[in-house]
C-alpha cells in the first residue's frame, strides 16, 4: 500500500472579510494562487495531476459551480486534470486533504492537488435563500440550521468553558500569531497577491479601488490584552462569544 506524501504547501494571506485586500476577488482567481504555486514548488508537470480537491464551506456565487474544476483550470492545469468541491463546513479543507490522501493510498493516484478557500466578502451575504430551510427539519432538528455562533455557544454551556478561558485563549492565540509573523515562520507559506481592492470613504461612503498586494494574514494584533478584550461585549446578550475570543471572517486560499 503506497504512502500518501505532502511534497508542497502554499497560500495566500488571510485577508478580512469585506474590509481586507480580497474582497473583490473571483474565487477561482483566489484559488489558482495558491495551487498553482503548490504544483510550481513540487517540480511535477502540471498534467501529472489528475484531481484538484477543494473544500468550501459557501460553494455558490464566486465560489460555485464547481470551483475547484474553475480553480484547475484558472492555475493552467490541463482539461484533463478533474475537479472536485467539498462542503462539510468549517472542515471542508480538511476533508479534501483527507480525500486527497485516501485516492493516493487506496486509488493509487500519483499526484492530487487539496486544500480550501473562502470567500465571505463576496458570497456570505448574497447567498440564495430561495426554501433554504425544511420545513420537517425545523421541527424535528432545528439545530441543523444553527449559525456558528448558536453552535459555540452551546458548546461553551455544554462542556462548561466559561468566558475567561475563551478571552485568555484568545489572547494567547494573537501572542502566538504575532511571535510566528515577525520571526517570518509565515513566509514559506505565504505567496503574495496582487489584486485589486475594494475601498470606502469613511465620511462619503463613496467606493474607490486601488491595487494591492497580501503578502501577510491581516488581523494579527501584536498590541491585544486580556484587559482589552474582557471589555468587549459578547455577541449576543448574556454570552461569552465576543470579538476578542473568536476567529475573525477571513478571505483566503
Amino acid at each position: 500500500m503506497p504512502d500518501a506524501v505532502i511534497v508542497s504547501t502554499a497560500r495566500t494571506g488571510l485577508a478580512k472579510s469585506w474590509r481586507g485586500a480580497l474582497n473583490m476577488t473571483h474565487g477561482p482567481t483566489m484559488g489558482a494562487h495558491a495551487v498553482r504555486a503548490a504544483v510550481e514548488r513540487a517540480g511535477v508537470e502540471p498534467g501529472e495531476v489528475e484531481d484538484v480537491i477543494m473544500g468550501c464551506a459557501l460553494p455558490e456565487g464566486t465560489t460555485g459551480g464547481n470551483v475547484a474544476r474553475q480553480i484547475a483550470l484558472r492555475a493552467g492545469l490541463p482539461v484533463t486534470t478533474a475537479g472536485t468541491t467539498v462542503n462539510r463546513f468549517c472542515s471542508s479543507g480538511l476533508q479534501a486533504i483527507a480525500i486527497a490522501a485516501q485516492r493516493v493510498i487506496v486509488d493509487r493516484v500519483p499526484v492530487m492537488v487539496a486544500g480550501g478557500l473562502e470567500s465571505i466578502s463576496c458570497v456570505q451575504n448574497e447567498t440564495n435563500t430561495h426554501m433554504r430551510t425544511d420545513p420537517w427539519l425545523v421541527e424535528h432538528k432545528p439545530a441543523i440550521y444553527a449559525s456558528m455562533l448558536e453552535t459555540a455557544e452551546t458548546v461553551a454551556k455544554r462542556y462548561g468553558i466559561p468566558r475567561e478561558k475563551q478571552d485568555e485563549y484568545g489572547v494567547r492565540s494573537q501572542q502566538r500569531a504575532t511571535a510566528s509573523q515577525e520571526a517570518g515562520r509565515f513566509k514559506q507559506e505565504i505567496v503574495p497577491f496582487k489584486t485589486t481592492m475594494a475601498v470606502a470613504d469613511k465620511e462619503s461612503g463613496r467606493i474607490s479601488t486601488r491595487e494591492v498586494t497580501l503578502a501577510s494574514d491581516e488581523g494579527i494584533r501584536p498590541d491585544t490584552t486580556y484587559e482589552g478584550v474582557s471589555k468587549i461585549k459578547p455577541a449576543i446578550p448574556g454570552g461569552v462569544v465576543a470579538a476578542g475570543n473568536a476567529s475573525q471572517f477571513s478571505d483566503g486560499a
